[in-house]
């Protein structure tokens, strides 16, 4: 970890005593599902609506510029907060296994994005939303082998669902997969490799909630990030946005800090899988953002072109990623007075 306890529990001459957040042994959370629930659901709907924004701001800046800004700015702002609370993290006394995590974690979160925003110039918001619902499958298999959450008969079932239902959500491109270098196949592919490395962030900040609070874990991943990615970014291509695209920089940078933030407390409070059962929502409310972009600001993006089977194949991800995260677990344990 990255301070001793000792140390955490000794007050700072003239700081705010270090706050202490509940320890989690051996992958446990606080069990507060209704909180749980709520950071869940703030998530999911922060982040389908993520792809849209980095649409219109990928159209003038490039992606690896736009994410290293999203990290700095999400830095800098939770880095304040943290000061004003005097609990940033001081790396005196981090295990090897600590910082194994952390480079776990940090090497995750950096790929997600990256290729997150690569697949966004071959596959529509809404394409990229909907196949991104592997990362929660992914997330809740590690949760199954390292955290030791049971898997039921019923998820089985639920992973058959949302593999039929993305074969109906292309029912008409399917022949583009067989087509070498097709943007489909290419987006498709970034967009598994996002999910593959996210499971990994996820799982690895599941065990450093073990020694660190959320909001400390991300502010060192944030500040890891930002310094890793500036080599690759290009600072002066801001300058050069529309309003449009300056609005849409400011909301993805916002999203870094409200989705991740969500998302991070919501491991506190509640099982991986049952948080991966909430963040499965997100193609809907995709779906739903990007019909309300064509309405209020028609050319912004261009429209999508699904058939009623493809969106009953959206809806079908969403019911087997629910029924997969779900699936024979318990019902959790009611809050206490």
């Amino acid at each position: 970890m990255l301070a001793s306890e000792a140390d955490a529990r000794r007050p700072m001459p003239g700081k705010q005593q270090e706050y202490k957040m509940p320890r989690l042994s051996d992958g446990k959370t606080t069990q507060r599902w209704k909180l749980g629930f709520a950071l869940a659901l703030t998530t999911s709907i922060v982040w389908s609506t993520l792809p849209i924004a980095l649409k219109v701001a990928c159209e003038r800046v490039d992606a690896e510029t736009v994410t290293w800004l999203r990290f700095v700015v999400a830095a800098a702002v939770l880095g304040i907060w943290l000061g004003m609370r005097g609990t940033i993290p001081v790396p005196l006394r981090l295990t090897r296994r600590g910082w194994t995590l952390v480079a776990i974690s940090l090497a995750g979160l950096i790929g997600n994005y990256l290729s997150y925003a690569f697949a966004l110039e071959y596959v529509s918001p809404t394409v990229n939303q909907t196949v991104i619902q592997l990362a929660p499958m992914l997330l809740l298999l590690s949760g199954l082998v390292f955290l030791h959450e049971r898997l039921g008969r019923a998820q089985l079932a639920g992973l058959a669902v949302l593999v039929l239902g993305l074969v109906l959500f292309f029912n008409r491109r399917l022949a583009e997969f067989g087509v070498a270098g097709s943007h489909l196949t290419a987006g498709v592919a970034l967009l598994l490799l996002a999910s593959l490395v996210w499971a990994s962030y996820g799982i690895a900040q599941k065990l450093l909630l073990r020694s660190l609070g959320a909001q400390q874990i991300l502010w060192v991943l944030y500040v890891g990030a930002a310094i890793a990615l500036l080599p690759f970014a290009h600072p002066a291509a801001i300058l050069h946005v529309t309003s449009v695209q300056a609005i849409a920089l400011i909301y993805c940078c916002l999203n870094t800090l409200f989705g991740y933030g969500a998302f991070a407390a919501a491991l506190e409070h509640w099982d991986v899988s049952r948080v991966s059962a909430v963040l499965a929502t997100a193609p809907i409310f995709t779906l739903s953002a990007m019909w309300l972009t064509e309405k209020l600001w028609p050319g912004l993006l261009q429209p999508e072109r699904l058939n009623a089977l493809a969106i009953g194949g959206a809806f079908a991800v969403v019911a087997g990623s629910i029924v997969c995260a779900l699936g024979g677990l318990r019902a959790p344990r009611v809050e206490a007075a």
